[in-house]
């Protein structure tokens, strides 16, 4: 079938893509048989343009997406504004454009400067009530406006983690449940039950990458269906490298660098306090203190804000709740 127009033109912030644009983008590549998506990205903004890129990529791959950084000022009324910000779009064109599609007026002027004709989607924003500003003013309130993708990179992680039957499992489930999101299990435990040899066998280094890969990826996978901005995970990469440093004999600086490239927005140690119940997978009570008091240590030194929580399951979660609801504003980004 024949398409109204032969190449097609958006472009955006997508401060952070929202299901307006996507909206935008769909309706261009129903018209044109071609659409190119510019990505214009000012310095002074918090989300890389290299997250935005891979979103826009995932969600449209059918799309030409291109990226530049655009510092121009943002003023519709000047033509120096105007003719900064051209330098900049028209650069990244590969071809001439015959159709430019916004919801915004500015339109109107883009596409006269480009020689193209103007198409307005969703005038007023009555389909898509929703903009880049109002979601970085409240992301939770607008999550369902935003695609898989994007929750993946705006949803906070709150890590529980602790020694051995010190109730870390039981206070991740639970603060989940309160809370109205999912969490994640620990990968370590699944793996001690399935690793060849079984768990009283001698642990090999490489062993430990396995349980971080397996980790990180059950949290991408959970956090692209988050009902809110907010993940429970019990454990992480700096729980693994311990664990490392415990069954292997010396420190993984290669798990250790992957934990700091993957911090979560707060850390919530389960005290030792508690009785120790043995399952078959764990090493004993005699080692649960040194194992704990290392935990203390290590979330000492590092970036992330930490809260240990004793007492009674009610106890701790209420301690945990405070401390989520100060710092990660329930899972709400500051963008």
């Amino acid at each position: 079938m024949t398409k109204r127009f032969r190449h097609g033109l958006v472009l955006g912030k997508f401060y952070p893509l929202h299901v307006g644009h996507s909206n935008l983008i769909r309706t261009a590549l129903r018209m044109c048989d071609r659409v190119t998506v510019e990505l214009l990205v000012n310095s002074a903004e918090t989300i890389p343009l290299e997250t935005r890129l891979a979103w826009l990529q995932e969600e449209h791959p059918t799309a030409n997406v291109v990226a530049a950084m655009d510092d121009a000022e943002v003023d519709f009324d000047s033509p120096t504004a105007w003719d900064e910000h051209m330098l900049v779009i028209e650069g990244l064109l590969d071809a001439p454009v015959d159709a430019v599609f916004t919801c915004d007026d500015y339109g109107v002027e883009l596409a006269r400067r480009l020689d193209a004709e103007w198409v307005q989607v969703d005038p007023g924003r009555v389909l898509n009530p929703v903009s880049g500003t109002a979601v970085r003013a409240d992301v939770e309130g607008h999550w369902w406006a935003l695609a898989p993708c994007v929750r993946a990179s705006l949803a906070q992680r709150v890590v529980v983690l602790g020694a051995e039957s010190t109730g870390s499992t039981t206070l991740a489930s639970a603060l989940a449940e309160d809370l109205g999101t999912l969490w994640v299990e620990e990968y370590g435990r699944q793996y001690s039950e399935i690793r060849p040899g079984g768990f009283t066998a001698p642990w090999r280094s490489d062993e430990f990458d396995l349980v971080v890969d397996r980790q990180i990826e059950l949290e991408d996978r959970a956090l692209r269906r988050v009902p809110k901005p907010l993940l429970i995970c019990d454990t992480d990469v700096l729980a693994t490298a311990l664990w490392h440093e415990r069954y292997v004999g010396e420190p993984a600086p290669r798990i250790l660098e992957r934990a700091a490239a993957h911090p979560p927005a707060l850390y919530i140690l389960t005290g030792d306090e508690i009785p120790f119940v043995q399952d078959g997978l764990r090493d004993g009570e005699h080692i649960r203190s040194a194992m704990q008091e290392r935990f203390r240590e290590v979330l000492a030194v590092q970036s992330v804000q930490w809260i240990e929580v004793r007492g009674a399951l009610d106890e701790r979660v209420s301690a945990a709740l405070r401390s989520v609801s100060t710092l990660v504003g329930v899972g709400v980004t500051a963008l």
